[in-house]
């Protein structure tokens, strides 16, 4: 799966590149700006949730986000302001700080103990999702002939959706140290959009992302009740120019 959106995504940077060939004759250069079709955004994050049971509990450093896109930059006009679309990759962790796992039946998904679950000296757990994004940028910046020196301010939104999810869990088992990935969707939300803000200057800059739909389809269950609750995420942004 992950192969098949690489070379999704690396058609979009070639027809990209094609169109790009035929308007520089008609396009001013800018400066500071090398002639790449695009660029290509790196981000990295912290997830948070809001509103979650208290057994979902996460660690700080290992709950983490990778984001990889490639985007497009369409200056309106002769104005500061751009409209930027992409497609990309966002890969979350979630690591569980109490060291309680996930567990799903037929009616619902719940959080159990390290010793419900059976494991009696649990050293890590998490949850991996994956999903396939296209965001949608407006971004405003103060020199749009010098964008690597350019302080900018953009808004935006994201739909994605989740092609891959599964449990992480490492044990010492008769003093060997185990893995085990348990993968599945875990009623999991398929699809999922949300908005961002970010403010920075050229390349670099810091992000806000929440999530507008929910984690779990159903809810996450505790004490026989389903609970509803989003996540966010914040960090740092680098753009290739």
């Amino acid at each position: 799966m992950i192969r098949r959106i690489a070379v999704v995504i690396a058609f979009v940077a070639l027809v990209a590149q094609a169109f790009g060939q035929e308007t520089s004759t008609t396009t001013t250069k800018r400066k500071g700006h090398p002639d790449i079709p695009g660029n290509f955004t790196l981000e990295l994050g912290v997830n948070r949730a809001s509103g979650a049971p208290d057994n979902f509990s996460l660690g700080l450093w290992g709950s983490r986000t990778v984001n990889i896109y490639y985007q497009y930059d369409i200056r309106i006009l002769k104005s500061g302001f751009s409209f930027i679309p992409g497609i990309g990759l966002s890969m979350e962790r979630f690591k569980f700080k109490n060291e309680y796992t996930l567990a799903y039946n037929a009616d619902s998904v719940f959080m159990v103990s390290p010793a419900t679950a059976g494991y009696s000296n649990l050293k890590k757990s998490m949850l991996i999702t994956n999903y396939v994004e296209v965001p949608l940028e407006l971004c405003f910046r103060t020199n749009p002939e010098d964008p690597a020196r350019s302080f900018r301010i953009s808004i935006g939104g994201r739909v994605g959706y989740m092609f891959d999810s599964f449990a992480k869990i490492k044990y010492k088992e008769d003093g060997e140290v185990k893995k085990l990935k348990d993968k599945q969707d875990f009623g999991l939300n398929k699809f999922r959009y949300g908005v961002f803000g970010k403010i920075g200057v050229g390349n670099f800059s810091v992000f806000g992302y929440a999530n507008m739909t929910d984690l779990f389809k159903d809810g996450l269950s505790q004490n026989r009740q389903p609970v509803d609750f989003s996540t966010f995420t914040v960090g740092i942004s680098l753009s290739s120019f």
